[in-house]
């Protein structure tokens, strides 16, 4: 089993940027692939980011491409989340989540654990 722990949200103006970090408990982080995922007040759950197990393939969402950037650090177990440019649109709480699995997945159906959450709230 894995437990993931989220921190580094908080209140940011438009434009800035925000790094999210995801914690994981356990000696299998590397079998995991892992995702980051978000939902905004009113809203549904939504695909933000997906990282392979050993970091060398990613994915994201369209809206954040260019902006957000996935990385992991295996020794660390941890998964980061970099948001640069932030609009008030990126608003939400982030939940980061483990897929034991060989292929990265933009559903959240695909993922096993996730995380709490933490809210990320950029003004304007």
């Amino acid at each position: 089993q894995v437990q993931l722990v989220e921190s580094g949200g908080g209140l940011v103006q438009a434009g800035g940027s925000l790094r999210l970090s995801c914690a994981a408990s356990g000696r299998t982080f590397s079998s995991y692939a892992m995702g980051w995922f978000r939902q905004a007040p009113g809203k549904e759950r939504e695909f933000v980011a997906a990282i392979s197990r050993g970091g060398g393939t990613t994915n994201y969402e369209d809206s954040v491409k260019g902006r957000f950037t996935i990385s992991r650090d295996n020794a660390k177990n941890t998964v980061y989340l970099q948001m640069n440019s932030l609009k008030p649109e990126d608003t939400a709480v982030y939940y980061c989540a483990a897929n034991y699995g060989l292929v990265i997945s933009s559903y959240s159906r695909d993922y096993d654990y996730w995380g709490k959450g933490t809210l990320v709230t950029v003004s304007s």
